[in-house]
């Protein structure tokens, strides 16, 4: 079993958490409490079914329930946000600003292709890592998102889109890893209520300190993306302030236990800033890190933000990395941003809307 996170299971009681959203709950679970709630258990699935597959917001709007039970339920939330802006890019990428019930604004992108949609969700109101070309960072942290929040961004798209999600990538606002309980509670629910295979989900992490080890024990079938953007500890400091105290060979070598542990590739990210991280040696520096490794890079021509001067690297530097990795046998490829022409990376059009 691994280690406790400090996670509490969700207790639906009718007693001890009367407002608790139900949007996250199993079917179980949901059966269990309106059994509390004196109705038969046949209700469970019937809550369920309107939860998951037909997008109720609001307990008044599951019509197979009594006309009195469903004035009883008023005040039960389900757990369901708002939809506070809607921007959407010739390619039909839209990008969401979310109100949540606390009244806070979080972001979250759904990604169409023709085979299949992606969301990008955020784990975090903010982010509390201050990396340096990072939006939402220059932002500040306010708190975790619960589980239900996390759900909730996926169902939203899913609705928006009239169309499947296919594919979840934990690469919104926050660091998932400080969030983890709930992270990992919200990809079981995807997995088991939604629908989503693990497989198709993707959890990026900047790396905490024995987190990926941790998240290694749930033996969960995501794929774990880890954020490099650097190729030596100076510069990684540089950018990613939390690496102080975390050394790149310390991350590394915890990357390591975790594909022991789980049999998994990880995926490393790589932010290239022209002039910063993207020269020749910078490629070998990586490789040299990565031999040997069950690895893949993916290379991230950097979206510019007004907060700092950092610059998007030329076509012509960042073929010339992927060519030096790929001449010292590591897997890469580029990540080309879709969507929106402003406001693009990840907390800016927050930042700019509020």
């Amino acid at each position: 079993m691994p280690k406790a996170w400090g996670e509490n299971s969700q207790n639906l009681s009718t007693q001890s958490t009367a407002k608790a959203p139900l949007l996250g709950a199993s079917l179980a679970e949901l059966t269990a409490w309106v059994e509390a709630s004196g109705q038969p258990a046949y209700r469970g699935r019937q809550l369920y079914q309107w939860i998951y597959q037909k997008g109720a917001r609001h307990l008044s709007e599951i019509t197979v329930f009594p006309k009195q039970w469903r004035e009883e339920l008023a005040d039960i939330p389900i757990g369901r946000s708002t939809i506070h802006h809607r921007s959407v890019a010739p390619d039909d990428t839209i990008k969401y600003l979310l109100k949540l019930a606390d009244n806070q604004i979080i972001e979250t992108v759904g990604i169409p292709t023709e085979d299949r949609l992606t969301v990008c969700v955020s784990s975090q109101v903010g982010c509390p890592m201050a990396c340096d070309f990072c939006a939402t960072g220059k932002g500040g942290f306010i708190r975790n998102l619960e589980k239900h929040e996390i759900i909730d961004q996926v169902l939203t798209v899913q609705e928006d889109f009239k169309r499947r999600v296919s594919h979840i990538v934990f690469m919104g606002m926050g660091e998932p890893l400080l969030n983890a309980d709930n992270v990992i509670a919200a990809i079981k629910s995807l997995n088991q209520d939604v629908g989503i295979g693990q497989r198709s989900i993707t959890l990026s992490t900047v790396g905490i300190p024995n987190r990926i080890r941790r998240l290694a024990e749930h033996q969960l079938q995501v794929t774990l993306a880890v954020s490099l953007h650097a190729s030596n500890q100076k510069l990684r400091k540089k950018l990613i302030p939390s690496a102080e105290g975390y050394t790149l060979e310390n991350l590394l070598a915890e990357c390591r236990e975790y594909v022991k542990l789980t049999k998994r590739r990880i995926t490393f990210e790589y932010i290239l800033l022209a002039g910063l991280n993207d020269l020749p040696e910078h490629a070998e520096e990586l490789a040299q890190h990565l031999r040997g490794f069950q690895s893949h890079v993916n290379l991230i021509p950097y979206n510019p933000i007004k907060e700092v001067d950092y610059q998007r690297p030329t076509t012509k530097s960042i073929q010339a990395f992927v060519s030096a990795l790929k001449k010292r046998g590591i897997a890469v490829s580029v990540r080309y941003s879709r969507g929106l022409e402003a406001d693009a990376a990840c907390g800016q059009l927050r930042a700019n809307q509020i």
